[in-house]
């Protein structure tokens, strides 16, 4: 099956640990802090493979993680980084936040390579908290945590020209007299299970890219069939060609069949109908004469809206250059800025929307302080030095702890309690 879509974990590198250890030499009785920084965790970065139009690689395979900072060593070693994990992406893949659903990146156009999770950040060793008062610092920095995100894979199309149309009308034949490209083709529907693209070459003009999009039935817009894959690949195109049955060998109404199309592109998005469209009448080469009723209905309906038709046979190549030269023309019209989703989300600001702690009353009245930092913090913190202890007093003061016990009504003497240490309060 085509994959167009997936749904993946994404995680960054913790970042390591900073050392704590002291210079010890046979001749250097009073040595100093030597503790090496940690590594700094590695990145997950999104980057466009032009060799891919899948993506398949995300189908069997969920949680992808990068490698974390290694600890910083004696003797002021510093810890290896960890190697960031590159994942590769057909162009027009959009990436999006699972819980919202808003974009994070488009990696479209001049979009190739979007760096999505940092690492954390590697920990500072006890070499850096050395003082002319302190000497002999016996905690380091803990590294910066990792990040794990649920992200949404969905791969859009980009094409100039978009062919649509109900199953069997042939769209396939047509991209493959036009084009280099070789679709599945048969006579029965949804033979097209995915976008098949091909390039357009016009003697004395600019080539165009155009997609045979999969078939589209009444209700694509609610997910109906194959027409959210078709609704979500028609969005970037820049002119829709309209494929019809003049022959009729289907027993179908043509016009029925373009204006159901279009009420399922305007309940999908109504900027679709705003795209130039052309009607390709195809499969005259079944009709007895030049021309039928089909084709003379067709063009009294639509062209008077400024949309043409064209009679034309896919399999014998009638009229085919006329529609595509006109076609051409509608894109020299058009933008030719690339359509790019801008960014809605930007994940690195979920670390600052998440409480980096919590503080609830026990049953004895004691203040409970818990979070993920003032857990690493006690680990690295020698809190029986005193020097120790105003460290970690310093840090509850930056990270606001000490203000929203004030805040909670605490007072001299109330007991509050971190991880199975207990302190006595007092300003």
């Amino acid at each position: 099956m085509f994959a167009d879509r997936a749904k993946i974990i994404v995680k960054s590198g913790k970042g390591g640990n900073g050392h704590v250890s002291f210079r010890r030499e046979k001749y250097v009785p009073d040595g100093g802090p030597d503790g090496g920084d940690g590594g700094k965790g590695g990145d997950i970065v999104f980057e466009v493979d032009d060799g891919l139009n899948t993506l398949t690689d995300y189908r069997h395979r969920r949680k992808f993680a990068a490698q974390p900072g290694e600890d910083g060593g004696k003797r002021n070693c510093h810890g290896k980084n960890g190697a960031d994990l590159i994942l590769k992406v057909p162009a027009g893949t959009v990436i999006k936040d699972a819980a919202s659903d808003k974009v994070i990146a488009d990696m479209s156009g001049d979009q190739r390579r979007r760096v999505i999770l940092k690492g954390g950040r590697g920990g500072l060793g006890n070499q850096h908290y050395a003082t002319a008062t302190m000497q002999a610092p016996k905690y380091a920095q803990p590294g910066g945590e990792a990040v794990e995100l649920e992200v949404k894979l969905e791969l859009k199309v980009i094409a100039d020209v978009g062919l649509v149309g109900f199953p069997n009308v042939g769209k396939s034949t047509l991209l493959s007299r036009v084009t280099n490209a070789q679709p599945k083709i048969a006579n029965y529907h949804f033979t097209t299970l995915q976008p098949n693209l091909g390039v357009v070459d016009l003697d004395g003009a600019s080539g165009f890219v155009i997609a045979d999009i999969p078939g589209l039935i009444e209700g694509a817009s609610t997910g109906v069939g194959l027409g959210l894959e078709f609704l979500r690949h028609i969005e970037r195109t820049k002119v829709m060609i309209h494929v019809v049955d003049a022959a009729g060998t289907e027993g179908r109404d043509p016009i029925a069949d373009i204006h159901a199309i279009n009420r399922e592109l305007e309940a999908y998005d109504a900027a679709l109908l705003n795209k130039p469209q052309v009607i390709a009448a195809n499969k005259t080469d079944a009709i007895y004469g030049d021309e039928n009723d089909i084709i003379r209905a067709l063009s009294e309906e639509f062209e008077k809206n400024d949309i043409k038709v064209f009679p034309i046979s896919a399999v014998s190549g009638k009229g085919v250059k006329e529609l595509l030269y006109h076609v051409n023309d509608l894109l020299s019209r058009c933008s030719k800025e690339p359509m790019v989703y801008d960014s809605e989300f930007d994940p690195t600001l979920r670390l600052f929307e998440e409480e980096p702690y919590t503080i609830t009353r026990a049953d004895d009245a004691a203040f409970v302080v818990e979070g993920p930092k003032i857990d690493k913090m006690l680990g690295y913190t020698n809190i029986d030095s005193e020097k120790g202890f105003l460290f970690f007093q310093k840090f509850l003061k930056e990270q606001g702890i000490l203000s929203r016990l004030e805040e909670m009504g605490i007072k001299d003497g109330d007991t509050v309690r971190m991880y199975g240490n207990e302190f006595d309060y007092y300003k």
